[in-house]
């Protein structure tokens, strides 16, 4: 029995198996046949609508493959537009750009304005008549007709710009322009354009028409820093959108291309033609005749002269970016579009450093063959007390303080050598300034020459070029320079540099790119014995009631701690040797704490100086646009130069503080004899005169006597022949300055 159960048990599940797949084969087999007979009923079915012959290959499979294609152009489309559309998903989002912000400077005193005006008492029926028509006619004669994309406008822009061989017509329609300024930004790219095709679509079938073309009107930017035609107008005319009359609506109507180009207070002759243009639009597009217009064109419009009207523009644009973030925080349910600012700005300052750039780039800059410069002054917190983005705001409203990506030079040095701090280094370390290559880029210094053995402070005091690329290969270790440079950058990020940093062999000396805000506010770590800061124009947000919502100090990000405070003092101790007696003597201050560091790039292109007190931290730039180089200009020259002019007037009554780190000198003590006991009392003495002092001037009383003698002598022999009296002065007497920038290692020399 035993025996039996087991083999049993074996053969009920075999046949329990040959059952289950039989039945599967079974239902498979079953499954197939009634496929195909439905198949064939299917097929007998169709066979009724059979097209063949010319008809299936102009007709059926035309509409087959466009089904296709529809249906994969259908999903792509939805694929496309997600993007679009989340741009959409705010429900604030008609006021989402519609910010009118009044700014302060730090003491409370109005210093501009930025945003659009808030004037929805006029409707689009009170707008001119003339000026709608211009609008129209320049921007989008098929406004009424599309449904936001002007196709044929759009074809017939590709053709011109084609045949013309770049950008000569436009072809986005006033509904794709308003999602641009409502959702976009300017870039110029073709996702952008998508965007912006999508969100078109969109606000068509949100909008009216009319209401479409009021906040057009409303939104645009006109330049001057205005937004809206009724802004402009009062800009431009001190009138009334109301009151504009054709000239004055053609050339508003003109300013929707290119604002900044054809802004009258910049350009009017660019003004008058472009409106010229305008009219000529209107008489094309029927809205007027040649004679309707022909007084306008005889008698073109005149924008109020504002030349006098010196506001901190390059510093309102940046707060007005600043603003807009600020306002992305408050919470959505928050609906207040009205604010007054009060900035960190210091109008002195701000006046000091426009007026240290536009001297010396008029009395020196055609020498140096340089245009343009930027500069930042900040104090300690990181608030920018003076901001100045170029030379002239009516010409380039381009803010190189802060859109500019230039090489630093030297000036980077600094966080090299402050990462050698942090691994072990120190002021006083040797390292060999000689010959060493990476791969096959080989640093040299200024003069091709080397100087041996020098600590850190002789390298960065000299500028040497060699030191800091041989620190970023003992930084890595058995990691190589690639790892030295990964540390070095890493430390920038921890000062404040946010800009991409590639990773160069030439790194170590500045090749890479920053903007000069950034820079200048990284140094002022090393005067905060080691806390970076971030860089902030705003201290306190109102509304137009006064309620305050916004406070720097208490919603701002604080300092942080990025390397010890004994780390801070050594770079501080190391940097002010570069103003004592390295490449920016220039820079040094009388009796205030200095400390920086120069920069000059390949070719002269770029000229640097950024340095700090115990006060304030300021970054120089000077360079052309167009990356040209310039003559030979060092960061020891006209940055330096600058840097010390702005410092000057940002001290005036302001108590000095000391830097760790930079030993001060002790003041001289004063004899009780000339000890003052109050304010009234009268000055001392000077004091007596040494014998070697009187020797000197008894000599050269003497010497004058002669000379006038000579002189009398010579007079009456020739009457022509000039008198002379004291010294005649010489080339050779005339004592020049050192080699500017941190590229001379040679001290002063005579011509």
């Amino acid at each position: 029995m035993r025996n039996i159960l087991p083999t049993d048990w074996k053969q009920r599940v075999r046949h329990f198996l040959l059952d289950f797949d039989a039945r599967i084969d079974s239902t498979m087999f079953s499954s197939g046949a009634g496929a195909r007979e439905l198949y064939e009923r299917y097929s007998t079915f169709m066979d009724r609508f059979y097209v063949g012959r010319w008809k299936r290959w102009v007709f059926i499979e035309p509409l087959s493959e466009a089904a296709t294609l529809g249906l994969v152009g259908l999903i792509l489309m939805l694929a496309l537009a997600v993007p679009a559309f989340r741009e959409t998903s705010d429900d604030d989002w008609l006021k989402k750009s519609d910010l009118a912000v009044t700014f302060l400077d730090r003491y409370g005193n109005p210093i501009g304005s930025r945003g659009i005006k808030h004037n929805d008492a006029i409707p689009l029926e009170d707008f001119p008549d003339n000026l709608i028509k211009a609008t129209l006619a320049t921007e989008d004669r098929r406004f009424y007709d599309h449904f936001g994309i002007d196709i044929a406008g759009t074809f017939r822009a590709l053709v011109t710009n084609a045949q013309a061989g770049g950008v000569r017509q436009g072809g986005s329609s006033i509904t794709q322009q308003l999602a641009k300024n409502l959702f976009l930004s300017n870039e110029r790219t073709i996702e952008r354009k998508v965007n912006e095709a999508f969100l078109a679509v969109w606000l068509e079938t949100r909008l009216t028409k009319n209401e479409i073309l009021k906040l057009y009107l409303d939104r645009a930017y006109m330049g001057g820093g205005t937004f809206g035609a009724d802004g402009a107008a009062h800009f431009y005319f001190n009138k009334s959108v109301r009151d504009v009359n054709l000239a004055e609506a053609a050339m508003l109507a003109g300013l929707f291309k290119a604002p900044t180009k054809y802004a009258p207070h910049i350009n009017l002759p660019a003004a008058r033609a472009r409106a010229n243009v305008v009219l000529d639009n209107m008489v094309d597009a029927g809205f007027m005749t040649e004679g309707q217009v022909f007084g306008a064109r005889r008698n073109p419009a005149t924008a109020v002269d504002r030349r006098d009207e010196n506001s901190p523009n390059y510093y309102l644009d940046w707060a007005f970016d600043e603003m807009r973030k600020v306002v992305d925080t408050f919470p959505k349910s928050y609906t207040e579009r009205v604010f007054v600012v009060r900035t960190s700005i210091d109008m002195k300052v701000q006046r000091a450093a426009e007026t240290a750039i536009e001297d010396q780039l008029r009395q020196f800059g055609r020498d140096y063959h340089a245009t343009q410069a930027a500069t930042v002054v900040a104090d300690l917190d990181g608030g920018v007390r003076a901001m100045v983005g170029g030379r002239d705001y009516g010409a380039s409203q381009f803010n190189r303080a802060t859109d500019a990506m230039r090489q630093p030079g030297s000036s980077f040095k600094p966080y090299v050598y402050t990462t050698a701090l942090l691994n072990g280094f120190k002021p006083s370390s040797i390292v060999v300034d000689g010959p060493v290559c990476i791969g096959n880029w080989c640093p040299q210094n200024y003069g091709h020459s080397y100087s041996g053995s020098v600590t850190l402070t002789q390298a960065i005091t000299r500028s040497i070029n060699v030191v800091p690329v041989k620190l970023s290969i003992a930084l890595g270790g058995k990691g190589g320079p690639k790892a030295g440079r990964a540390k070095i950058v890493e430390v920038a990020r921890k000062f404040g540099i946010v800009t991409p940093l590639p990773d160069t062999p030439s790194l170590p000396i500045g090749a890479d790119e920053v903007n000069v805000l950034e820079h200048a506010v990284a140094y002022a770590a090393f005067p905060n014995k080691g806390k970076a800061v971030t860089p902030h124009a705003i201290l306190e947000v109102r509304t137009g009631a006064g309620d305050l919502v916004w406070r720097w100090d208490r919603d701002g990000p604080q300092p942080r701690q990025i390397i010890p405070a004994s780390v801070a003092a050594d770079m501080a101790g190391m940097m002010s040797h570069v103003v004592s007696e390295g490449t920016a003597r220039r820079a040094a201050l009388d009796g205030i704490p200095t400390a920086g560091k120069t920069g000059t790039t390949n070719n002269y292109r770029d000229a640097w100086f950024v340095g700090y007190t115990g006060n304030f931290t300021c970054a120089v730039w000077y360079g052309n646009d167009d990356y040209s180089p310039t003559n030979r200009m060092t960061g020891g020259s006209l940055p330096a130069q600058t840097w010390h002019d702005i410092m000057v007037a940002a001290h005036e009554g302001v108590e000095v503080k000391d830097i760790a780190g930079i030993e001060v000198p002790p003041k001289p003590s004063i004899p009780a004899a000339m000890a003052q006991k109050d304010d009234d009392a009268k000055p001392a003495p000077p004091p007596v005169l040494t014998r070697r002092g009187a020797e000197i001037l008894v000599r050269i009383e003497k010497m004058l006597d002669e000379a006038s003698k000579t002189a009398g002598k010579t007079s009456a022999a020739d009457p022509a022949a000039p008198t002379t009296t004291g010294f005649a002065k010489h080339p050779d007497n005339v004592a020049t300055a050192a080699p500017p920038g941190d590229m001379a290692t040679t001290p002063a020399r005579k011509n």
